[in-house]
């Protein structure tokens, strides 16, 4: 069965789309949820996870190290639920975070600027200049952080499987549009994709645990697994860095084997040395 990844701009209805998705095909509906068990795995409060997929970077984005950490202990824990399939994901960039997954279905939900201020008017008790504002605010700092952090420009169509506009279908309209295209042959598991998710639940769980040991320069370091073979590739700053990641990836439930292609930074003083 599908994943099925909801991406919407503030006070779009995508919740209430993804509720009604999730209730007709009786998959799970989630989306804190991933904040919570990541903050419980890796040890990090929900607020700082929150920030990191929705705080917009600045002029310089200083803490870009420690956002990607955040980053990867959220994918790992998004990856998790969905190798148990039969989800709906309507959190930030689920898209994004869920990109090398197979069977994944994208959906982008797009209202008209009156539906989502009468929504921010309703739920944040604004009045109308000030929803306008706030929305405005929300948007730019989603397509900011998307861009900083993936290269990609969040309102893409071609990052989506589908866009659906409220005001051609409706709420209900878009999701029964969602429903019939989650039924189809194209977004079925099949054993060829489960066992990529298993290699990804593998990789990003290996990655996430690097990431929490803040012994290790890990900023250029990449994860990937094939078929429990672990790969580990990338810079670190010491020899013993990279021998402790190797040690980490051996000792990780599944990993059968480990692929070490780390390489040590060499000191400035060192560079062009004869």
């Amino acid at each position: 069965m599908p994943i099925i990844t909801i991406s919407r701009g503030t006070f779009s209805g995508g919740r209430k789309i993804a509720e009604c998705v999730a209730e007709k095909l009786g998959y799970r509906c989630i989306s804190r949820e991933v904040l919570v068990e990541a903050s419980t795995e890796y040890g990090v409060s929900q607020d700082k996870l929150l920030e990191a997929l929705t705080k917009k970077p600045g002029v310089v984005e200083r803490l870009t190290w420690e956002r990607n950490r955040y980053l990867a202990y959220i994918r790992a824990a998004l990856v998790r639920e969905a190798r148990e399939e039969n989800i709906v994901y309507h959190g930030n960039a689920g898209h994004l975070l869920l990109k090398d997954a197979p069977h994944v279905l994208k959906v982008r939900i797009i209202a008209n600027m009156e539906f989502r201020t009468a929504a921010a008017m309703e739920r944040e008790k604004l009045s109308r200049e000030e929803a306008v504002r706030f929305i405005a605010r929300v948007d730019e700092g989603r397509v900011k952080w998307t861009r900083f952090l993936y290269g990609v420009d969040w309102n893409d169509p071609s990052l989506y499987d589908i866009v659906v506009h409220l005001d051609h279908v409706g709420l209900d309209g878009a999701c029964g549009v969602i429903c019939h295209m989650a039924g189809m042959d194209g977004y079925q598991s099949s054993a060829l994709s489960r066992g990529i998710l298993d290699d990804l639940v593998l990789s990003t769980h290996l990655r996430a645990l690097i990431a929490a040991d803040k012994s290790i320069s890990d900023r250029q370091v990449e994860v990937r697994s094939d078929g429990g073979t672990v790969t580990v590739a990338g810079t670190v700053e010491a020899i013993w860095e990279a021998d402790k990641i190797r040690a980490m990836a051996i000792s990780t439930p599944g990993v059968k084997d480990v692929v070490s292609e780390l390489r040590v930074r060499l000191p400035v003083w060192a560079v062009g040395a004869d």
